[in-house]
């Protein structure tokens, strides 16, 4: 069993999300819910917030310290919050994902700046970290690592979560000392010769293993058989930028030198929590040069373990069709794809149906016209429908039974009742689903769904009373 030297032993432990297993169900839920707070003093802040975990569904009869732990580790860990002083606000981390619905871009910008030490962590959980020197941006690290290993064996690599964990996140030597990818790898390959195990069990690998889950739902690492972890050969690009990135959090350096320069040096809880506010600060920042939306082709397409040339399906030829030929759509416009998807299966239903006289009446209305919909579309006999299409991409299918519809949106749908439509398309890895809910505003009113006034409508829905699953027509 492998165990770090002493002398280079370091033991990594954050809080982990008691929503780990519904991760990204509530990242898009919390998103959504928080970009709609505005900016407050902490204590009303987090009461809203409050609120709005207590509503997401299994925790109406949660007790407060579940809600108060909830809060905390989403605004913490994830960064969906910013603190000025006494003022609390929406982060950008959390209104771009409530705009976008592209989960693998968020986990991306997330794993992008997340490093240690970082704010994410109690004082108390930094400050080992800070006397024992460390600065580690671990999704870098770990690309690195599989980087320099593919070249030194001129083939495709892998790790393990064991690996991960001892070989990287455990030793000070990579998370202090800078220790080349190179010397990485090559104590990994000596392991791997002499037959070395791994302990798995514990907080430690869990810690590490949390970020390698993260990095498959960001589509950096992929794994055929849920024990070696891959990185993805379609995200070259991102990849390179994870690899070659320089962002760093300073805030502790200062900290860092004084206690490697004196070691009877402790900081204080309080020199710690000076750097706070600019640690989310930081997290939430604009990057300038780094695009990390996804590109729904190279998402839906089917990577292989040994790949010679990528499998790309006759749906993903499509995919790529259909967006080429719609003016000014791009494969990382995730709203667009969802539209140009909903196109194409109107004009499909149609000719299905015999009704090949009216597909020319399908047609997409340009944002900026701001009527309210997105598709008007056509039914057989040629009455209109009007069509809201919500779209959001995610590793894991979602199952997010909330819309939010703008004051334009729901005002159409006031106007058009039984011929306004929201189409909900959740494009995962797995499959593209889509929901058809049939005039809101009709529902809202006979109590089939809630509907809560927020610059617009937040329409709530139970699936088997509110609407339907239709196969989608290509």
């Amino acid at each position: 069993m492998y165990k770090t030297p002493d002398e280079f032993y370091v033991c990594f432990n954050h809080t982990r999300p008691r929503f780990k297993n519904d991760c990204e169900n509530v990242l898009i839920y919390m998103a959504s819910e928080i970009a709609k707070v505005p900016p407050l003093n902490k204590k009303d802040f987090a009461d809203k917030i409050s609120v709005a975990i207590r509503n997401y569904p299994g925790n109406s009869e949660s007790t407060d310290k579940t809600i108060d732990n909830w809060r905390t580790e989403i605004s913490a860990f994830f960064g969906f919050i910013e603190h000025c002083g006494d003022i609390d606000s929406c982060g950008l981390r959390a209104s771009e994902l409530a705009e976008s619905g592209d989960l693998i871009q968020f986990f991306k910008t997330f794993l992008y700046t997340f490093q240690y030490p970082g704010a994410f962590a109690k004082p108390q959980k930094i400050l080992p970290l800070l006397q024992q020197g460390v600065k580690f941006k671990p999704a870098k690290i770990i690309l690195q690592v599989l980087k320099a290993g593919a070249k030194i064996s001129s083939e495709r690599v892998w790790l393990t979560k064991g690996e991960i964990c001892h070989m990287i996140f455990c030793d000070l030597r990579v998370v202090r000392d800078n220790e080349s990818a190179t010397a990485t790898w090559e104590r990994i390959i000596h392991n791997r010769k002499t037959e070395v195990a791994y302990d798995t069990r514990g907080d430690i690998i869990r810690t590490a293993g949390d970020i390698v889950d993260y990095m498959v739902i960001a589509n950096l690492l992929v794994s055929y058989d849920g024990k070696r972890y891959y990185i993805n050969t379609l995200e070259t690009e991102s990849v390179e930028k994870f690899i070659n990135s320089i962002e760093w959090f300073n805030g502790y350096d200062d900290l860092i030198s004084q206690c490697l320069a004196d070691k009877t040096f402790v900081p204080s809880y309080e020199d710690i929590n000076v750097h706070y506010d600019n640690w989310f600060a930081y997290v939430n920042r604009k990057l300038e040069d780094t695009d990390f939306s996804t590109d729904i082709i190279a998402f839906l397409s089917d990577e292989v373990e040994n790949p010679g040339e990528i499998l790309v399906s006759d749906s993903q030829k499509y995919f790529r069709q259909l967006l080429q030929s719609e003016t000014g759509i791009t494969t990382k416009e995730i709203g667009d794809f969802g539209e140009a998807l909903i196109f194409a299966h109107e004009c499909a239903r149609l000719r299905s149906e015999g009704a090949e006289e009216v597909v020319h009446l399908v047609k997409r209305i340009p944002t900026q016209l701001a009527v309210g919909y997105d598709i008007s579309s056509r039914e057989v006999d040629e009455r209109h429908k009007y069509i809201e299409v919500k779209t959001t991409i995610s590793s894991k299918p979602v199952q997010l039974y909330k819309i939010h519809l703008t004051r334009n949106e729901w005002n159409a749908a006031e106007t058009n009742r039984k011929n306004y439509f929201v189409y909900r398309v959740m494009v995962s890895k797995e499959d593209i689903k889509l929901f058809v809910i049939q005039d809101p505003v009709g529902l809202y009113k006979r109590d089939v769904v809630s509907m809560i006034p927020t610059e617009g409508a937040d329409v709530s829905f139970r699936p088997e009373t509110a609407g339907e699953y239709e196969e989608l027509m290509l």
